[in-house]
């Protein structure tokens, strides 16, 4: 099955992004710390974060042309998280600075043992686009458009946009607010995280949350199940995309990864069977350095990676 999307044409960039950029600061530690203790790090890097700002920094590396909307912080860290998006060929032309903002931040625990990780993030609510301020152009000017829901009146308001002008739309969802069903109304690709089915249904079993949240959706429908790949709605069955055995040593960023190898699976109008595959080889590989971004893989890494030893 391909989807065989008709993008609109003369279009400036393959992929236009509006939603969450980040400055984060990991630790790997041996373990995750008890209470009232210390630690020698293992590692520590501070790198650019954020849902929409690494998918489009994994297309970009991938050769994709890509442009970020969001807002930066008037202070040190908006000017690295900025930074940290332009230096990879993204266009941020639209990105604006919020005088007084500061950017959105976490410090990140990253547990050497499993891989996984802790989040502590501050996001400042001036952030937030206000009335007026997105404009329709900018927002248009892709042959796709991929949003996350945490601004989400905003993300609703480009994807009606998108919708107006033909262009395909993809969301990244992990959390439910008072305006979700709103947002996945109005989006093609329902891309979520492992827990927001159920978050959003109210239905315990994982299995169940999907099927009842797949009823909800006029869309396609697809959630990350972290090491063991993704279940998603194809031709009216529920299909799963086995995951890749991997050595975690960081899990931050992967589903970001795996949203953009979705996407890029989607430009290349691949069966879905191998877009799933591509965009799973991405997130496991992701895994394998610390952060978000410094541990994309390129292409000739995940090639060969897809093919079975």
């Amino acid at each position: 099955m391909r989807f065989n999307l008709h993008f609109p044409v003369d279009k400036p960039f393959d992929v236009v992004g509006m939603g969450l950029n980040s400055v984060d600061f990991l630790t790997l530690v041996p373990e995750f710390p008890a209470s009232n203790s210390k630690m020698k790090m293992v590692d520590f890097s501070k790198q650019g974060g954020g849902q929409v700002a690494t998918a489009l920094v994994a297309l970009s590396r991938w050769g994709a042309i890509t442009k970020y909307i969001g807002k930066v912080g008037a202070d040190e860290l908006g000017q690295f998280s900025l930074q940290s998006i332009r230096q990879e060929g993204v266009d941020v032309s639209s990105v604006r600075i919020e005088p007084g903002a500061t950017n959105q931040f976490a410090t990140i625990i990253v547990d050497g043992s499993t891989g996984d990780r802790t989040i502590l993030w501050n996001r400042d609510d001036r952030l937030m686009y206000r009335e007026g301020e997105l404009q329709k152009e900018e927002v248009s000017c892709g042959k796709l458009l991929h949003l996350d829901g945490h601004d989400i009146r905003a993300a609703i308001q480009c994807a009606r946009w998108a919708k107006e002008e033909h262009i395909p739309t993809v969301v990244d969802l992990d959390k439910v607010e008072l305006l979700t069903s709103e947002l996945i109304g109005k989006v093609d690709f329902l891309i979520t995280s492992s827990r927001f089915p159920r978050l959003y249904t109210g239905i315990s079993d994982q299995k169940e949350a999907f099927l009842e949240l797949q009823k909800q959706t006029p869309g396609f429908l697809c959630a990350t199940l972290g090491p063991l790949g993704a279940m998603a709605w194809v031709n009216g069955e529920l299909f799963y995309s086995q995951g890749f055995n991997v050595k975690a040593l960081d899990t931050t960023g992967a589903g970001d990864v795996f949203h953009g190898g979705f996407i890029y699976g989607l430009l290349q109008n691949w069966e879905i069977e191998k877009t799933l595959k591509f965009a799973n080889a991405a997130a496991a590989l992701k895994c394998l350095d610390l952060g978000g971004r410094r541990g994309i893989p390129t292409l000739e890494k995940i090639q060969p990676f897809m093919i079975p030893s």
